[in-house]
């Protein structure tokens, strides 16, 4: 991420900490119907990312724009909108990454929304027609917000439901795969946690994934949320991603580093 965009993201998640109880699911679902509508008018989305239009410019024409929005969108929306980023996809990135933090910000304790993005990503992997249907360009927005919607209703929190519908009406170029991590990331970094995908061969008991997360978690300085893969061609072991960090311990990692060691 470059310089320009992280102190504009810093910025914008600030205002949006600020505005603390004022934000709920409404707010969050205005956010990201703002990105959708701001992507879709060039000539709007060129203003706001022009560093040298003026601020109070910007303001007014938010206002005008979406002043069917709550006083709180669009102090988000005016926060985006009067930082400095690098490009315009970066802005779009920006009232995203907002849109999933204001909506996180309003789940309860008991609510895993990592695992439950993680669930919907790995149901979503193994099915190449959903994934499809999904990540098609020639389906309507509106379309694949729907069936999002109709897939995990009554099944997750409405928070989740809430994220994904948003998310596949703007890939921005993504596969659903990469939207669904992207959110989960930001979700866990609201937290104040970091992801980790934990990969063994068979499934980790309660006590062995906790002992996982603090052994992941003394190394990083941050409360994990973990992810469990099994894979039976690990054999045996652990391999651990966080972010772009991969930590292999299994026992078919380990083999094949000897067949390589055999080999020269």
């Amino acid at each position: 991420m470059r310089s320009a965009t992280r102190e504009a993201m810093t910025s914008t998640r600030a205002v949006l900490a600020d505005l603390g109880g004022a934000v709920d699911l409404h707010v969050g679902s205005e956010i990201f119907a703002a990105g959708r509508a701001i992507a879709r008018a060039p000539q709007l989305l060129n203003l706001l990312a022009d560093p040298t239009a003026d601020t109070a410019g910007k303001k007014v024409l938010i206002d005008r724009v979406f002043a069917g929005q709550t006083d709180a969108s669009r102090a988000v929306l005016t926060a985006v909108a009067g930082s400095r980023w690098s490009s315009q996809g970066d802005l779009l990135a920006g009232i995203e990454d907002a849109g999933v933090r204001a909506v996180a910000a309003t789940a309860d304790q008991s609510t895993s929304i990592e695992a439950e993005l993680f669930a919907f990503e790995t149901a979503v992997r193994s099915d190449a027609g959903l994934e499809l249907a999904l990540g098609t360009k020639l389906g309507s927005p509106d379309q694949k917000g729907s069936l999002a919607e109709r897939l995990l209703g009554g099944k997750v929190s409405a928070q989740t439901i809430t994220i994904v519908s948003n998310l596949v009406q703007q890939p921005r170029g993504r596969r659903i795969g990469e939207i669904v991590r992207d959110a989960s990331r930001i979700v866990a970094d609201q937290a104040d946690k970091l992801v980790a995908t934990v990969i063994t061969a068979v499934p980790l008991s309660d006590e062995q994934a906790a002992h996982v997360a603090r052994g992941i978690g003394e190394r990083y300085g941050r409360d994990i949320s973990v992810n469990q893969v099994v894979d039976p061609a690990v054999l045996g072991g652990v391999r651990v991603q966080v972010g772009g960090d991969v930590i292999d311990g299994t026992v078919a990692s380990r083999l094949a580093d000897l067949r390589l060691q055999l080999a020269r």
